[in-house]
C-alpha cells in the first residue's frame, strides 16, 4: 500500500462536516451532471452472473470477486468491477433516445487495485452513458462533453465553498486539452504519471486524450480494456483516440488527481 499523508496535515472540516459535505457534493453534482448531459438516473446491479459478458474486464487482467448462488444451482456471480458493458445494455433495454442517457451511483469491488490515496478496493463513483449518432464520433464532440462535465465539477466546487468558507475554489474556469503524444514529446524522459503531474500543475485542469493504444514511442500512456474506449480512431495532427482522463492538480497531495476516465465507445472499425 502506498499511502501519503502530508506533513502537518490537518483537515479543514471535522469528521461530521466532512460527512455532510460528501452528501452535499453527491447531491449537487448528480443534478448538475444530469442537467448538462441530459441523463436519467437508474439503479445498477452490485453483481452479475459469470459468463454473461456483462462484467467489465478493465485492463483484462484484474480478478473479480465471485461467489456461488445456492438457489441458482451454485452458478457463480461476480461483483461488478465497472458498468461499461451493463450501461450499453441498459440504454437499449430502456430505449433511450439519441442525445439522452443514463447515470447511476456505481458501487464495485476491485481486489487487484493498487492501494493509494486515490484508489481503494471499494469503488463508489458516478457512472454514465449517453446515446450518440455516428456523426458524433469525433474529437470536437468529445471535447464538448468534457467541457460540460468540467462545468458541473467547477459549479460543485463553488457550491461547497459557499457552504464551507474555509474551502477556497482553486479550479481554473477552463480545462486544457492535451494528447498523450504531446505529453510524451514534451517530457520524453518522464513516465506517464510524471507527465500528467507536470501538465496538471501547469494548467490546473487537463484532459489527456488518447489512452490505451501504442504511441509513436512504442509505449502506452496507460492501460484500457480493448472493448471499451476508442483509442485507435485517427483524429487530427496524426494523433489517434476518442477517449481520455479528466485530471486536476491536488495541492494537498502535491500531485495530479484523476476525476474521470471516459471516451467514445468502440465500434466495429475501432
Amino acid at each position: 500500500m502506498n499511502l501519503f499523508i502530508p506533513k502537518n496535515y490537518k483537515s479543514i472540516l471535522d469528521v461530521h462536516q466532512t460527512e455532510q459535505a460528501i452528501k452535499q457534493i453527491k447531491d449537487f453534482f448528480q443534478l448538475n451532471l444530469s442537467s448538462e448531459l441530459r441523463l436519467r438516473r437508474v439503479t445498477a446491479p452490485l453483481f452479475v452472473k459469470r459468463g454473461t459478458g456483462v462484467n467489465d474486464d478493465l485492463n483484462g487482467i484484474e480478478r473479480p470477486v465471485s461467489f456461488p448462488m445456492k438457489d441458482l444451482n451454485d452458478s457463480v456471480a461476480e461483483i461488478v468491477q465497472s458498468l461499461a458493458k451493463w450501461k450499453r445494455l441498459a440504454l437499449a433495454d430502456l430505449q433511450i433516445k439519441e442525445g439522452f442517457g443514463i447515470y447511476t451511483d456505481m458501487n464495485a469491488i476491485r481486489p487487484d487495485e493498487e492501494l493509494t490515496n486515490m484508489h481503494s478496493l471499494y469503488v463508489d463513483q458516478w457512472d454514465w452513458e449517453r446515446v450518440i449518432n455516428n456523426e458524433d464520433r469525433n474529437l470536437d464532440f468529445l471535447k464538448y462533453i468534457v467541457r460540460k462535465i468540467y462545468a458541473a465539477i467547477v459549479r460543485t466546487e463553488f457550491h461547497i465553498s459557499e457552504n464551507y468558507l474555509d474551502i477556497i475554489p482553486e479550479l481554473p474556469e477552463q480545462i486544457t486539452f492535451i494528447h498523450s503524444e504531446e505529453l510524451a514529446a514534451k517530457y520524453p524522459e518522464l513516465t506517464s504519471f510524471e507527465r500528467e503531474n507536470e501538465a496538471a500543475k501547469k494548467y490546473g485542469a487537463i484532459f489527456v486524450i488518447g489512452i490505451g493504444g501504442k504511441m509513436s514511442n512504442g509505449q502506452i500512456h496507460d492501460g484500457r480494456a480493448p472493448d471499451y474506449d476508442d483509442w485507435s480512431t485517427p483524429t487530427e495532427n496524426g494523433y489517434k483516440g476518442l477517449n481520455g482522463d479528466i485530471i486536476v492538480w491536488n495541492k494537498v497531495l502535491n500531485r495530479s488527481f484523476e476525476l474521470s476516465s471516459m471516451g467514445v465507445r468502440v465500434n466495429k472499425q475501432a
